[in-house]
């Protein structure tokens, strides 16, 4: 389908001149960064335009993407370490330059609504290339599921954002947000290149990989707790414990059991559907109360728990030919037990004479061991004195 002629009415045009940014921040990084943006703008030639700056950095970020891709577009092969050193370069170098095109807009007097949309513009190309690079750096085409959720999950909580803004007329950064989240991307590229990006891919016994599903709870749960515009922690602090608990702990018996079972820490889980829907609700300024979900996270964590635990249990008895809250009659190794006792104590019974008599037998040879010929030489005694028998014998036989 072809272009119209003019994409933006006369009437989008007027109110766009009319456009007013709005935005809030209470990012918990920004306050410590500000002094770095803040000498960065002023070494920046006033001639140099913002939006030639935003686009700068989004050529840097997506040109140190790419040649991480180069070496592992399907995810699953080690990239070298370097290209990760270079995109957390890249990454950085792109915030950076994100964050003071507007400072330098404002320093030159050159606001207006265009170099927003061209702000957020390249924003939304760069959420794609930045997601990506992230799920390479760990080698997610292993896992393509995770791959798939991580990348769009980054592309969709971007749209979430601009719908709330959408909605409310304000921009919103909330105290874990971009700034935060593109650190933690930073950081993830220069651990695999301090470490090698096999380090993601460790087994079952992982440092780190565990770390990654309680971090999905608690992560949320402390965002969704001071963005609440109901107060929802404090005026529901046994609630909301017990419901993010219950999650907790759907979390910490799938810890257990790849433990146990020496296989991998999964990640994601329906038990986090509550949390999630909890914090979707906030970027769209609450549509459904805030203690309705609560409840539902509450309720679905809670029977997802009682059901996994379930059925993990049957499937362990089962396997192991066990019952789980009775134990067999008579006890299973019990009655063999039994049998082999009394066997004992009846072969102690009847086997006393003999036993006496093994005494006996034992003491006599200690008798005639006292002697002072060995035991050897008494042998042959004996065996003389039989010999002797014998001719004896014979001579009475020759007498008859």
């Amino acid at each position: 389908m072809a272009y119209k002629d003019r994409i933006l009415s006369p009437q989008q045009l007027k109110k766009l001149s009319e456009h007013k940014y709005s935005c809030t921040n209470s990012s918990l990084m920004d306050p410590w960064l500000q002094p770095w943006w803040n000498w960065l703008v002023s070494k920046t030639p006033l001639w140099l335009a913002p939006n030639l700056i935003t686009i700068v950095g989004l050529a840097v970020n997506i040109i140190t993407t790419l040649i991480l891709v180069a070496y592992a577009p399907e995810g699953t092969a080690p990239p070298p370490r370097w290209t990760c050193l270079l995109c957390a370069i890249g990454l950085f170098i792109y915030q950076s330059l994100d964050s003071i095109d507007g400072k330098q807009a404002r320093r030159t007097n050159t606001s207006s609504p265009l170099g927003e949309l061209f702000d957020h513009g390249c924003d939304s190309i760069s959420t794609v290339f930045v997601a990506l690079s992230a799920c390479i750096s760990c080698q997610l085409g292993h896992y393509p599921n995770w791959l798939f959720f991580q990348c769009f999950c980054a592309i969709g909580l971007f749209y979430c954002a601009h719908w709330q803004t959408y909605v409310s007329g304000t921009l919103r950064f909330g105290k874990i947000d971009v700034t935060e989240a593109q650190f933690t991307i930073i950081g993830i590229h220069m651990i695999s290149f301090f470490f090698g990006p096999e380090i993601w891919m460790t087994k079952g016994t992982s440092v780190l990989s565990p770390s990654i599903p309680l971090t999905l709870v608690v992560l949320p749960a402390f965002i969704i707790a001071q963005k609440s515009p109901e107060n929802i922690f404090t005026e529901h602090s046994a609630l909301y414990i017990i419901a993010f608990g219950m999650v907790a702990a759907k979390v910490t018996n799938k810890l257990v059991i790849a433990h146990m079972t020496k296989a991998e820490m999964e990640y994601l889980d329906w038990s986090l559907l509550g949390p999630g829907l909890l914090f979707l609700n906030q970027y769209f300024n609450c549509v459904v109360p805030e203690i309705w979900l609560l409840w539902f996270t509450l309720i679905w964590g809670t029977q997802d728990l009682v059901r996994y635990c379930s059925q993990v249990c049957l499937e362990i008895c089962a396997h192991l030919n066990i019952q789980l809250f009775t134990i067999p009659y008579p006890p299973k190794g019990v009655k063999a037990q039994t049998s082999s006792k009394g066997g004992h104590q009846q072969q102690q019974q009847s086997g006393g004479g003999a036993s006496s008599a093994s005494s006996a037998k034992t003491k006599n040879v200690q008798t005639v061991n006292q002697g002072t010929n060995p035991p050897v030489k008494h042998k042959k005694k004996t065996n003389n004195s039989t010999n002797n028998h014998l001719w004896e014998a014979k001579d009475d036989l020759n007498g008859l």
